[in-house]
């Protein structure tokens, strides 16, 4: 193999590969990348065993061929190099090694052969649809920060994506939740996605794509099978196993009948649990919203670290009501709302519905602390 690229189509093909390399790894194969030469491109390809990510770049092929080579130490000399530069990769012959060549810089690296990586992605994927780039992006966005993280509830690590009908009919919906929080967010039905089973994407997976998706591509192709889920973007493709399990019915949490409602704004009262929860050295510990008319207390109390409150206007009709909640969870959802956020009590005890009043295909739901 003997190939000359720009450093700039190299570090950005690589920087999305090489994240998904464990640094620590029993299977030496699995800290390489996997390079493959021909017809003027060069790909590249990353796996675990549970995610595969290949990208590409143009390049000047004089000679094709394949090897692989340690991924991070590969990377780390390409971001080191000067922007603008030529970074030339050439098999050195008989040495087991590969020279790579830019300036005066020379480096050689040991490979390993290629026919020893493991791939992903063969198989059959069911079904297939595309959706635009920004949507998938927020149906991301919108429910990330409620995935579980106790391995325990293996189910509850990831986002499930499936078909549901939502409030404006049929649409694709992400839902996370850690049995405290939940988010969902909705998107009108894809063209071809009417009859996806629903899947539950592995939150390392969710991450993979979330870098990839920051991309200037419009559309993102998704191919879905009975054990993994394929992400087409440009010239990136993320493959990966789904979660086999079963996600639980989390329509049943979601609050049918909360009659009261107190609208806020929501950076307001952002600023304010933030200035509040300044108070709690125990993550854990809930602040208290006392509900009065038109008028919210956030409260807290410890003896050790003192007491704090804040007053905020508000609308709310409702009966007088003392309830706690989680400062970061409170938090989490404020950073999704941009404008008046709705909150829908029923009493101290139950889950509360939060909304976005600007977004009628997102809901969280909080589940309160005693206090």
């Amino acid at each position: 193999m003997r190939l000359t690229i720009e450093r700039s189509a190299l570090l950005s093909a690589l920087n999305h590969v090489q994240s998904v390399v464990e640094r620590r790894t029993t299977v030496p194969i699995l800290s390489n990348v996997l390079i493959e030469a021909r017809d003027g491109v060069v790909t590249f390809a990353a796996t675990d065993l549970d995610i595969e990510i290949i990208d590409g770049a143009n390049a000047d092929v004089e000679q094709t061929g394949s090897l692989t080579l340690h991924a991070h130490t590969f990377y780390d000399i390409v971001r080191k190099l000067p922007d603008g530069s030529q970074v030339r990769l050439e098999l050195a012959a008989d040495s087991g090694r590969v020279q790579i060549t830019s300036g005066r810089s020379r480096y050689f690296l040991p490979i390993l052969p290629a026919s020893d990586f493991p791939s992903l992605g063969n198989g059959d994927f069911e079904k297939s649809f595309e959706i635009e780039l920004p949507a998938l992006a927020r149906l991301i966005d919108r429910t990330r920060f409620a995935i579980s993280l106790e391995e325990t509830r293996y189910y509850l690590n990831g986002i499930y994506l499936h078909g549901a009908n939502g409030a404006s009919g049929p649409c694709l919906r992400a839902v996370a939740t850690d049995g405290h929080r939940l988010a969902l967010c909705d998107y009108p039905m894809p063209e071809g996605a009417n009859d996806i089973a629903g899947v539950i994407i592995p939150r390392k997976t969710i991450l993979e794509l979330r870098r990839l998706l920051e991309s200037d591509e419009e559309v993102v192709e998704i191919a879905v099978s009975e054990s993994k889920i394929r992400f087409s973007v440009g010239r990136a493709t993320l493959t990966s196993k789904v979660i086999d399990g079963t996600f639980p019915d989390y329509e049943r949490v979601i609050p049918k009948e909360n009659p009261h409602v107190m609208t806020l704004n929501n950076e307001e009262f952002a600023r304010a649990v933030d200035r509040v929860a300044t108070m709690a050295i125990e993550r854990l510990r809930p602040i208290k919203l006392g509900l009065e008319q038109d008028v919210l207390a956030l409260t807290f109390s410890n003896p050790e670290t003192g007491d704090a409150r804040e007053e905020l206007e508000v609308a709310y009709q409702g009966p007088e009501m003392e309830i706690g909640f989680n400062a970061k969870y409170l938090l989490d959802v404020c950073a999704l709302i941009a404008g008046t956020a709705e909150f829908n009590f029923r009493d101290s005890a139950s889950p509360t519905l939060v909304k976005d009043q600007g977004d009628p295909n997102s809901v969280f739901v909080l589940m309160p602390l005693r206090v």
